[in-house]
């Protein structure tokens, strides 16, 4: 059997097992963390920081958790919120002028949140993804391609930078810095949109699914791929030293599962953690508004989403392209994460549920 480190509780015995079963199904590397009351319960991980597996993953071992960023810049948006900064029911515009171009001056930020905006689609050259003047200025000048709120479809890489141009539009920082200094410092949360140098060292790059290659992009129905029908993103992308340095806020968050877990225990817990409120338990409950409830255009399944996060069922979260994921339990103040460097086919991808259900059989135990 694998070789997992770290600690848990003995309650929460079927974590680990089941980290150590997917390792030795051939995974290369990945973290697990359960965090009940704000505090962790299971803090765990194994395997390879590499594709050849001659790093070990270590305690404060890195990966791309992909679209599990985006929840952590809807939570920027949300603290903007509950502070009375940033009025989800407010067009777009009133923040951010030029984005009223092309009949999107009734798209509200609530839309942008949602995914109904109307912009899901990246059809700029991936270099443009690292510059933000030019990413940010591209989709202000966008038509919609549905009359916004109406419908829904999957703001795979575009929902980072619309929130987060908003964002500045209030704050005058970037959304990493934001992040970094409202959230990630006061909590102590070891997550970075936008990363700097002196972490790549820590950095476990993505490994593609087996028989891929550098070049994978995934884009079938249903999966969380950073792509849509738009400019295909490839691991060689999200490998590279410009994604890592980019503020990419839909894809590009680099963390592990115990910093995802601690950060979204803010959510789990009613606001505060640690002694460290950043919302009202009102502010909490407003991620939990439905926005929109049917099929998404984009991913061809049946989606829930509330403001910046999917809603499943009583929980809510986000899954990221390759695997990583977080699911937030209110009910239970609980917080599950999963951060792995290898992907799979989403459609052969159960991990995350496998997990999550894991940590259930401890959260029983613990309440009993």
């Amino acid at each position: 059997m694998a070789d997992i480190q770290g600690s848990y509780d003995e309650l929460f015995i079927a974590v680990p097992t089941a980290l150590a079963g997917l390792l030795d199904d051939g995974d290369a590397g990945g973290s697990v963390a359960v965090f009940v009351d704000g505090e962790p319960v299971v803090d765990i991980w194994g395997g390879f920081a590499d594709a050849g597996r001659t790093i070990p993953w270590q305690r404060d071992t890195i990966t791309n958790v992909h679209s599990v960023t985006k929840t952590m810049t809807a939570l920027c948006a949300l603290v903007l919120a509950d502070r009375g900064d940033l009025d989800v029911d407010a067009p777009v515009a009133r923040y951010w002028p030029e984005f009223a171009a092309a009949g999107k001056d009734t798209v509200l930020v609530r839309h942008l949140l949602g995914h109904t905006a109307g912009l899901p689609d990246w059809d700029g050259p991936i270099e443009d993804l690292y510059d933000w003047p030019s990413a940010t200025a591209r989709l202000a000048a966008q038509k919609p391609q549905w009359e916004p709120g109406v419908a829904a479809g999957y703001h795979s890489v575009t929902q980072g930078f619309l929130v987060g141009e908003t964002v500045r539009r209030i704050t005058g920082s970037t959304v990493g810095q934001f992040f970094a200094e409202e959230i990630a410092g006061p909590l102590g949360a070891d997550f970075h949109i936008g990363l700097p140098a002196e972490d790549d060292l820590r950095v476990a790059l993505s490994v593609p699914p087996p028989s891929r290659g550098e070049d994978y992009a995934a884009s079938a129905a249903g999966s969380d791929a950073p792509s849509g029908t738009g400019t295909p993103v490839r691991v060689r992308d999200v490998n590279s030293v410009a994604w890592r340095r980019a503020q990419i806020p839909a894809a590009s968050g680099f963390g592990n599962a115990r910093s995802v877990a601690l950060v979204q225990s803010v959510m789990a817990c009613g606001g505060e953690v640690r002694g460290v409120r950043l919302l009202s338990q009102a502010g909490c409950d407003r991620a939990r508004e439905e926005q929109f409830s049917g099929e998404d255009l984009r991913l061809g399944m049946p989606v829930r989403y509330g403001l910046g996060y999917g809603l499943f069922g009583a929980t809510l979260g986000w899954g990221g392209w390759g695997g990583s994921i977080v699911v937030i339990d209110p009910e239970g103040r609980m917080a599950v994460a999963y951060a792995t460097n290898q992907m799979r086919e989403p459609a052969d991808d159960n991990r995350g549920l496998e997990l999550v259900m894991a940590a259930y059989d401890g959260l029983k135990g613990l309440r009993a």
